[in-house]
Parts: C-alpha cells; structure tokens; sequence
C-alpha cells in the first residue's frame, strides 16, 4: 500500500469508517502506521499527555515542529496532520500561511488542522490558497475552550447547535478536506455529516461521523491525569511500564542484572598483555 492521499480520504466517506489517531514520537507513530491508520495527527495534546503541561495553550511552532518530524520520520503509509498551536494563528493571523508551510515544508506532514476561534474563516481561506492542505475543527475547541463556557460537550441547545452546522458548511465551502467534531451531541453530528460532502471525524461526536479519533496515550492508558467520558482504554499500559521498571531496579540491587547474556568480554591472553 502506498501513501495515503487527501483524495484517498475523500473518497472514503460513505463506504468505510475512517481512524485517526494522535502520535509524538517515532516509535509510536511506526506502530499506529504499521497497524494501517488512515490519519496520524501531530496533537497539541503534546502538551499534555507528553510534556505535562496544563493547556494546550501552552506549546507554540518549536515543540510542535520537534514532534512532527519525529513522526513523519517514521511514517510510510498514514497521512500526517500538524496540529497548528494557538499561537501559530490565533494570536496573529498574519503568521498563519508562514507557520502552516512550516508544517509541510520543515517538517513534512501532508496537512494542518485549524481549531474554530473567532477569525477562523479568515485564516483557514488564506492558508488554503496557499495551497496547504486543512482539517477544520468545531465543538469543542481546547485551545480557546475559556471562550466558550470551558471543557464542556458543545451545540446543546438549538442555537448553539445550529452555529455549529453553520461553521461545518463554512468551513467546507472554503476547501476543507475534513472536520473534526469534539464533544458534539450525536445527533448534530449525524446531522453535519449528512449534509457535508467532506468526512467527519468523530471525539465524543457519536458513532455517526465518517471516522473517528483518539489520544493514543488514553487508549494505551498512558495518561492517568484525567479521563473524559469519550474515551475507550484499549489496554492500561501504565501498571505493566511500572511493574517492569520495579523489576529491572530490584534485579540490579540484587546484582542479577546484567549477566553474561548481556555483557561483552575479552580474551584471556590479551587481559594477561594488560597486567605489569
């Protein structure tokens, strides 16, 4: 299989589920690609579940940049979305094509991914006549979530979901290859997606959407702060990390580790060379 394509993604919508999943570093990105992914995303969750830091907020173009071409290093097949952080275009929006080329230039991912904010019509039309690739994100917006009532599912009421449809066809209309719907009653995603030509990729949207997506360090269990009502924990890795890590300081206290198996020698006669 080769590499997967914006017009392979497209094409997707109304014969199979799409996956998605987030990845920082090389070794995880080569599994999450190996097991045929369709979309890796470069998440400012970073900041987060890798960096343990409060706010997504909180990671600007380095950080991001550093984790992207970890990734895309180890990418064959899926294709990468760079997550813009918040101060790559939110805070000026004059930067926005120069930070979101940075993505595909430097760093080679196929695309980037706008959070909603205020002047995101604005910013996600110039970057795309620049010709760069963009995902759309609505509902829940974590970089802007202070402005929106906090950490809360989004579109509850009439008005509010019908913003939301609003937001999806703008965002389609200017050349949007996909949306991600964040903690989004079911039934308004269902809604979007059936009224979109582009897929929708579901976090705590319903099964509705045309794929779906999650932190991979909540589904490994590798993220203990918190755990929001959307996700499924696959396997909880962290007590087996930590039982083999108490395994490997008990042995070296004990002097089991490392043994023979793991040790390098030299020969008899050229150890007798050595002595006066």
């Amino acid at each position: 299989m080769g590499k997967i394509t914006i017009q392979d993604i497209l094409a997707l919508k109304g014969k199979r589920k799409i996956t998605m999943l987030t990845a920082y570093d090389y070794p995880l990105a080569s599994l999450i690609d190996r097991s045929g992914i369709d979309l890796i995303l470069v998440g400012d969750s970073v900041a987060n579940v890798v960096l343990g830091l409060e706010s997504t907020t909180q990671v600007g173009m380095s950080e991001m940049l550093h984790h992207a071409k970890a990734v895309t290093r180890a990418v064959k097949q899926a294709l990468v979305i760079g997550d813009m952080p918040y101060e790559s275009y939110q805070i000026n929006i004059d930067e926005s094509v120069k930070n979101a080329r940075r993505f595909i230039n430097e760093a080679k991912c196929d695309a980037v991914k706008l959070e909603w904010f205020a002047q995101c019509l604005e910013v996600t039309e110039k970057i795309i006549k620049a010709g760069i690739p963009v995902m759309g994100h609505i509902g829940l917006t974590p970089q802007t979530a202070d402005k929106i009532g906090g950490f809360k599912v989004q579109g509850r009421d009439a008005q509010a979901a019908q913003r939301l449809i609003e937001q999806a066809v703008e965002l389609e209309k200017l050349g949007c290859f996909a949306i991600v719907l964040e903690c989004v009653p079911d039934r308004i995603a269902e809604l979007i997606t059936k009224k979109l030509k582009i897929p929708t990729i579901g976090i705590g949207a319903g099964i509705n959407c045309d794929g779906q997506v999650l932190v991979t360090h909540d589904l490994l269990g590798l993220f203990e702060r918190f755990k929001p009502k959307f996700v499924k924990q696959y396997i909880n890795l962290s007590p087996l990390i930590q039982k083999a890590i108490e395994e490997y300081k008990k042995e070296v206290l004990a002097e089991k580790f490392p043994t023979a198996e793991h040790s390098f020698t030299i020969k008899e006669e050229e150890l007798k060379k050595m002595q006066p």
